[in-house]
């Protein structure tokens, strides 16, 4: 149960480690959930350097193990001499001779895709690293499939790493297509919408019936390497109401929302920025029967009354979103009016003091 990564020629099962959620949980954690992949039949993951210590947590679990797997990873340097320093780096990091796919990584505008293709340019590192054995294939990663595409048109890049869901479809029109023209092979990114959809299954099958040679999926737990496994062993196309249940979902987050890449992490201020723009967006679906949200945001010991208004968050952001201002909102719609907490106390004193009376007459 294996397709061909594009002209790579490596066999890849359909679903890919993302490795971006190895950062969040502990060193065992991370073990056993690469080994619960691996007896699985996962055979790719997908790390970089900008994902804390995910590629050392790869690294141990690795350790006997590494032609079982093929390892991805990625650096958004620009020049040479700093894309050179991050391949030697990331090959340290994983404890290893030699990186499968290494990724111009966030690629996102046309000043990028320059600069990296000028004399002294990050392209020069990355074929000197693959001539010298220390990578075997060269990747370009990115949100934006219009600079995606200018990218793979040179011939220069092996696969494309690009997001692909029910709400980012823009890839639909012409970066799939032309990746498959080119046998460029695609990895599809965010299937779930950065952990947003209420049905990650759904998520992965809309993917999986999409032009992607493998889908990347993080995964925190082996309960989630289990279920995540289950949905591509078993899979099938959705049904009209599986769509349309997935439909409304999307027009529900719209595209203004954060998919948890965590890009804009550290802040400066200490502001967990995904997490807060996750418990606005969970609020407002279900907060009026789950205000669980509130307390939660009640006890964080930054929020935007911390914000110094640097702006890095937005800089950094592969979807350009407005942060600042999510922030605000999120703010407004975590934190109730007092009359409505006031409400709420008075509905949960009567609901306590009616089964009293009822037991007492």
């Amino acid at each position: 149960m294996t397709a061909r990564l594009g002209k790579t020629g490596l066999r890849v099962f359909p679903l890919g480690l993302g490795g971006i959620q190895l950062a969040g949980i502990d060193r065992l954690e991370a073990e056993r959930v690469i080994k619960a992949c691996m007896e699985g039949g996962i055979n790719l993951a997908e790390t970089g350097q900008g994902y804390g210590d995910s590629e050392q947590k790869l690294s141990y679990a690795l350790r006997g193990d590494r032609e079982k797997f093929i390892i991805a990873s990625k650096s958004p340097k620009r020049t040479a001499g700093e894309m050179t320093q991050a391949i030697d780096q990331s090959l340290a990091r994983l404890e290893t001779d030699y990186i499968d796919i290494y990724q111009i990584h966030s690629l996102k505008t046309d000043e990028q895709f320059d600069r990296i293709f000028a004399p002294g340019g990050a392209m020069e590192a990355l074929a000197a690293a693959r001539d010298a054995g220390k990578i075997r294939f060269i990747g370009v990663s990115g949100h934006r499939p219009s600079i995606l595409c200018k990218a793979i048109r040179t011939s220069e890049f092996d696969t494309v790493q690009t997001p692909i869901n029910l709400v980012d479809r823009e890839s639909e029109a012409e970066l799939l297509p032309l990746a498959r023209e080119m046998d460029v092979g695609i990895l599809a990114m965010k299937p779930i919408c950065g952990g947003t959809l209420d049905n990650p299954a759904l998520g992965i099958r809309f993917c999986l019936n999409s032009a992607t040679d493998i889908v990347l999926c993080g995964m925190k737990n082996e309960a989630e390497v289990a279920a995540n496994l289950e949905t591509v062993r078993d899979f099938s196309p959705l049904t009209p109401e599986e769509e349309d249940e997935l439909m409304t979902e999307a027009s529900q987050l719209g595209t203004q929302f954060c998919r948890r890449c965590e890009y804009c992490q550290p802040c400066p201020q200490g502001i967990r920025i995904p997490k807060i723009l996750w418990l606005a967006n969970y609020h407002r679906r279900y907060g009026e029967r789950d205000p669980w949200t509130e307390d939660e945001y009640r006890y964080l010991e930054a929020t935007i009354a911390d914000c110094e208004d640097c702006g890095d968050c937005e800089a950094q952001c592969p979807y350009d979103l407005s942060i600042r201002e999510m922030l605000r909102e999120a703010d407004a719609e975590l934190r109730p009016p007092v009359k409505v907490i006031a409400k709420r106390k008075i509905k949960g004193a009567i609901k306590r003091v009616l089964p009293i009376r009822k037991a007492s007459d």
